[in-house]
């Protein structure tokens, strides 16, 4: 018996420790998986740097109002590549656009962007202010605190936010660039993402299919409702923020309202699988307390849980999706705009739509999570928590002898 414990020991430990190697691996083969975006011809004649600010000349700038336009001569040094050290002269354009435009002064480190023939700069355009350094400082803090006070668990959520930036840049962008269908990408992409950010959480366990079983079929759910009212509002993907100029640039091809119907359910589907690791964690808890419960009682612990819940998760939501909205907010409401006309525009009317439908997977994530849970966790035998930290239980022990 000894020898059947210490497998199980060990068989655990490896379907815990399972999704850190395949989150690693996957992370290693996506930063070495080209995007074929890499040398488009906008930057690949050119070369980017980082270049410090000597001296500027606002001699040409017209300044209206508020608004800034002309041209802002800054002469810069630049810091890295084959021209670091060279001092020459760059251009900063002002189109009269707040949103866009960028002042530079004397000091400032700047991105620019070197036009060269052979080994002579030919000009050098300023791009924007350089961030890259105070970025990558933000990161490593948040990355510090976040192992600090989480320990292991930090370092999995690190991996996990490692590994859906990568999929967002590696796959999901360069997948819908190319025309392929975007709601299967963006299902799939889910998918993988909803089963190894719960798995690193849990390990691949029974705790891991219910979370991740909930979460998916809350998915499902604002897939199908997102095509069903977009089609409904008649909201054309065009309502994104930038999704013209793909057009303009030549991808022509692209479905910009399925595109649209996909970031519907991605949008929502962290906040799914943060309500699912929820209701999972708590039946696991009143399983492990309780060994005898009944099946029907888990899954009325996991709905007591994720009624609690889903009044703060849809307000998050709300929240979330609001809040780069504040702005055109308050110009509705200084111009008077009555709600009925502010309801009916497209681009608010979408944001409704993000919000609901989101909130619709939420609501259906709580009792798909319920069910699964309490079908899958509950297990009337005696459960103990050996001294390496992992559930066993003697149903899997003789199950797998």
């Amino acid at each position: 018996m000894k020898t059947t414990t210490k497998n199980d020991a060990l068989l655990l430990r490896i379907n815990y420790r399972a999704p850190v190697i395949l989150c690693v691996i996957l992370i290693a083969v996506l930063m070495l998986l080209p995007s074929e975006f890499e040398n488009i011809k906008v930057y690949g004649e050119s070369d980017l740097r980082p270049a410090r600010v000597i001296d500027v000349d606002d001699s040409s700038i017209v300044d209206t109002g508020l608004i800034r336009s002309g041209e802002q001569r800054c002469t810069v040094e630049i810091l890295s590549g084959y021209f670091s050290g060279h001092i020459a002269e760059a251009n900063n354009l002002l189109n009269g656009s707040m949103e866009q435009d960028k002042v530079f002064a004397e000091g400032d480190t700047a991105l620019v962007r070197i036009n060269f023939s052979e080994d002579k700069i030919r000009s050098i355009s300023m791009i924007d202010h350089y961030r890259i350094h105070w970025e990558i400082l933000l990161a490593a803090l948040f990355f510090v605190l976040l192992i600090i006070f989480a320990g292991r668990t930090g370092v999995r959520a690190i991996l996990s936010f490692a590994l859906t930036v990568l999929m967002i840049w590696k796959v999901l962008v360069p997948s819908y660039l190319k025309g392929i269908n975007p709601i299967v990408v963006g299902l799939g992409i889910c998918v993988i993402l909803t089963f190894m950010i719960i798995g690193l959480v849990y390990g691949f366990d029974r705790r891991c299919l219910s979370a991740a079983g909930g979460s998916l079929l809350g998915i499902l759910v604002s897939l199908v409702f997102g095509i069903i009212f977009t089609n409904l509002f008649k909201i054309h993907g065009a309502v994104m923020s930038s999704s013209e100029s793909l057009l303009y640039a030549g991808y022509t091809h692209l479905n910009l309202t399925q595109i649209f119907m996909a970031a519907i359910f991605i949008g929502s589907s962290g906040a799914m699988m943060d309500l699912s690791v929820d209701i999972t964690s708590a039946i696991d808890e009143v399983v492990r307390n309780r060994p005898d419960i009944s099946i029907r009682d888990a899954i009325r612990s996991g709905m007591n849980v994720g009624r609690a819940a889903m009044g703060t998760m849809t307000t998050t939501l709300l929240l979330a999706y609001s809040g780069g909205f504040i702005a055109l907010l308050m110009v509705f409401t200084a111009q008077g705009t009555p709600i009925e006309v502010l309801l009916n525009y497209k681009y608010v009317s979408a944001e409704l739509l993000h919000t609901l439908i989101g909130s619709f997977g939420l609501v259906t994530v709580a009792p798909f999570t319920a069910i699964s849970g309490g079908i899958l966790l509950t297990r009337r035998v005696e459960r103990t928590m050996p001294s390496n930290g992992f559930l066993s239980d003697k149903n899997d022990i003789q199950r797998l002898h």
